[in-house]
């Protein structure tokens, strides 16, 4: 039954936060990791796995939570998660040692990957049939906000507290979640009555463990290890093959999988799914490539950067509850889903034409651009994961719809990384060509970066090796800035090539009544 009034109102602030929180984490310690490695004594890429563990975890239980939601019920699974991950966050911030640092991290990331997919399917429950579509736009808000805050928020904290309030910071909202749990979440009828008559597929759990697992960590740690020129990685990848092979022959050979992989037989899922995962490398890749190039090379702070990101994005999640309620008036995702990628496409290029001396409101139109692409490309990706399945398939579809957007934000990144470390190192060679005594231009800047030197100096012969050095750093600079704005192309070439899939979609125009009874098939699955 849907919530009224103020009830309605608490269940919507509750799951959207915790939505919201559980996505803001796997990037507001992006900012802090070189004040964690000086804390901790570890390196930079040791301290990756603070990343990489929480990325590992959310993979590895998002398939799950619709299994687990109906096992332990629903409501009782998302107040086990919120506790988890409240007494996680607790213990991260009091880590005094890396790996024990990435142990709690793990948990962490297990506690928060159910807030995804049982926020949604309890949002959806608030709402009349007729309005869960506008449910779908305001859950979507929450989709985009959380990696775009979570560098704004993170750069606060770093500069004016310590890192360990990144994660103290998530306890209060935890505390207000369980209390608005227990007192306006409703239990539905028959809510884990059930787990006696369930058998639980340990061997799924195990394969989709391992099988993930794998496949993140070489996502993660393939580039700084020569991917298969590693030892490491080969046997990796082939425990990723194994587990994900077995997995999928596991799942499809058995009465109660633990993620129903038949609903792939629909053609609409399975080809929503596509669009799901580049939909997922454009949201993580341009939330992780602008940062590090605004940082690394137009000198922005860690605050700068996070704040450069929140006026567009405010702008842009306006979009969201507007198009939720075309969907609920029956618009055919179609037009809002060319209208996304065609806008993506050229947000990748647009921001290819960037420079290094650009200020954080030059990049205002640049970043709205690519909000407002995210904006009419996820809405209508969420309502046909809603649209295409029976009910007893939706938490199936909701579950592998969040963990494949996660896939490719892994994905996307892990490109972006590879990506950006050949195509600096080519820029830099192609630069350096004309780094050549015959190049009046090159001996002009060398000149006069000479004689200012020597005038600091009084030394000619240091200030002219000095002078080399100044060169080369900016050449270092311009050949990485010239790589992260080839990133951008790269990822609008993926949004081109799947733009043909698009007609092979759901594109019917649905009535009022089609677009209602899709959404309560959406929310009576829960």
């Amino acid at each position: 039954m849907a919530a009224k009034g103020l009830a309605k109102v608490l269940i919507v602030a509750t799951t959207i936060s915790a939505a919201v929180m559980e996505l803001l984490d796997t990037t507001i310690v992006n900012v802090a990791l070189n004040q964690m490695a000086g804390s901790l004594g570890a390196t930079i890429e040791d301290v990756a796995w603070v990343v990489t563990s929480y990325a590992i975890a959310n993979v590895i239980i998002i398939p799950m939570t619709g299994f687990l939601a109906e096992y332990f019920g629903r409501k009782n699974y998302y107040l086990t998660s919120i506790l988890i991950f409240g007494i996680s966050s607790y213990f991260c911030g009091e880590s005094h040692g890396l790996w024990e640092l990435v142990f709690w991290r793990f948990i962490q990331g297990v506690g928060g990957g159910a807030l995804l997919s049982t926020s949604q399917a309890i949002l959806f429950d608030a709402f009349e049939p007729q309005d869960r579509p506008i449910a779908s736009g305001i859950f979507g808000m929450g989709i985009i906000l959380g990696p775009t805050l979570g560098p704004a928020l993170g750069g606060y904290i770093v500069e004016y507290f310590t890192w360990q309030d990144i994660f103290f910071v998530n306890i209060p909202i935890c505390v207000l979640a369980t209390v608005l749990t227990i007192l306006y979440i409703e239990r539905k009828e028959g809510e884990g009555q059930k787990k006696h008559q369930i058998d639980i597929d340990y061997w799924g759990i195990l394969l989709l463990t391992v099988g993930v697992g794998a496949l993140q960590y070489v996502l993660e740690k393939g580039e700084s290890e020569d991917w298969f020129e590693s030892r490491s990685i080969v046997m990796v990848s082939l425990m990723a093959t194994i587990g994900l092979v077995g997995f999928v022959w596991r799942e499809l050979s058995i009465p109660n999988p633990v993620v129903n992989l038949h609903i792939f037989k629909y053609r609409v899922f399975g080809v929503s799914t596509i669009f799901t995962f580049v939909a997922g490398v454009g949201l993580f890749t341009s939330s992780f490539v602008y940062p590090v190039m605004a940082q690394r090379i137009n000198g922005f702070t860690a605050l700068e950067t996070g704040i450069s990101l929140i006026a567009p994005t405010v702008l842009g999640v306006a979009l969201f509850p507007i198009i939720g309620k075309r969907m609920a008036a029956g618009d055919s995702p179609l037009p809002y889903m060319m209208i996304g990628i065609c806008i993506y496409i050229f947000f990748g290029f647009y921001n290819g034409t960037a420079t290094t001396d650009m200020s954080k409101w030059d990049f205002f139109p640049m970043l709205v651009c690519r909000v407002l692409g995210v904006a009419m490309l996820q809405m209508p990706l969420i309502n046909q994961a809603v649209a295409g399945l029976t009910p007893k398939e939706f938490p199936a579809g909701i579950a592998l719809s969040n963990m494949i957007r996660q896939l490719g934000g892994a994905f996307g990144i892990a490109l972006a990384n590879n990506y950006v470390t050949k195509e600096a190192a080519q820029h830099r060679s192609d630069l350096m060509a004309n780094m050549t005594p015959d190049n009046p231009l090159f001996t002009e800047r060398l000149n006069m970066l000479t004689q200012s030197m020597a005038s600091k100096t009084g030394n000619f012969f240091e200030a002219t090796q000095m002078a080399y050095k100044q060169l080369d750093l900016m050449v270092t600079k311009q050949a990485y800035y010239l790589a992260y704005l080839d990133t951008y192309r790269v990822v609008s070439l993926f949004f081109a090539a799947i733009f043909p899939l698009i007609f092979f979609l759901r594109t019917k125009k649905m009535s009022k009544q089609e677009a209602a009874e899709a959404a309560k098939a959406a929310a009576e699955s829960h």
